[in-house]
């Protein structure tokens, strides 16, 4: 197996872990914390620049920057509309997610990103039609953004 490839597969299967704890912890307190928010970002950013280098191709590193600035600015406006909606760490979470999926390709990343809302509205939906929960009701997004971001790796 090419070298690259291999270390592809690996930080996708670490993601895959991060991914878990973070929807369990999301899941539990609403919560998406930093120490372990944060280090995932810086730790792609760099991934991201050393692709670049090694494979002599700027053009995937460069789409997951605008990825991640893209959709970590979606997140960051939709929190300053509604402080009672979005979290903080939502908003950091989408900067992972959107340089993720914009590393794999722009349909990914669009994929992705509207799988989200869309996943978050139907297990809503769901909800409300149970009477589980009602519009004042908390849900955490954490986990349908996860889930949002695995579908789009998947399509591509």
């Amino acid at each position: 197996m090419d070298p690259r490839l291999s270390l592809i597969v690996l930080v996708h299967l670490a993601l895959v872990g991060i991914g878990g704890w973070l929807i369990a912890i999301d899941a539990r307190t609403h919560r998406l914390p930093d120490r372990i928010v944060l280090p995932t970002l810086v730790a792609l950013l760099v991934l991201a620049v050393v692709d670049a280098l090694v494979t002599g191709d700027r053009a995937p590193s460069i789409r997951a920057l605008l990825g991640m600035i893209a959709l970590g600015g979606f997140y960051a406006l939709l929190r300053l509309m509604s402080r009672a909606g979005m979290g903080g760490g939502d908003v950091k979470l989408a900067a992972v997610i959107g340089l993720v999926l914009a590393w794999h390709g722009w349909t990914p990343f669009a994929v992705g990103a509207a799988a989200a809302f869309v996943l978050g509205a139907l297990y809503v939906l769901v909800l409300l039609a149970l009477r589980r929960v009602d519009r004042r009701t908390r849900i955490a997004f954490g986990p349908w953004m996860i889930a949002g971001a695995v579908l789009g790796i998947l399509v591509a």
